[in-house]
């Protein structure tokens, strides 16, 4: 178990994380302070456990708006999945016309070469 300092609203925390999750750690603090440093700027220094707790749900609603993008791009792909199933039925079924159509014409082909033979 590692042990990180990382810093939010000029304030220094150590916090404990995996092995080799020290940068990653890093990187979510700075997003973290990015978000409170904002807010602290639009409405001031409003005590550390206020701005965290609306930095924390600025987070959550952009977790939210992206789990709804996830959700409908997972739904678009499903609907392409459908669809290019059904293109392939339908060239499945199209290829199999056309080979009935070949065969049918070289079958005329051959009765009309046949009857040219005997003429």
């Amino acid at each position: 178990m590692s042990q990180v300092s990382v810093s939010v609203n000029g304030r220094s925390y150590i916090v404990a994380c995996d092995e080799g999750e020290e940068e990653h750690l890093r990187e979510l603090s700075r997003y973290i302070d990015k978000h409170v440093s904002s807010l602290a700027d639009s409405i001031g220094q409003v005590g550390d456990s206020r701005l965290l707790l609306m930095a924390g749900l600025l987070v959550c609603d952009e977790l939210s708006d992206a789990l709804t993008r996830l959700d409908e791009l997972e739904q678009e792909i499903q609907s392409l999945k459908d669809v290019r199933s059904t293109i392939i039925e339908k060239a499945k079924t199209s290829e199999s016309q056309v080979a009935e159509v070949l065969e049918s014409a070289a079958r005329r082909v051959e009765d009309i070469a046949a009857r040219l033979e005997d003429a």
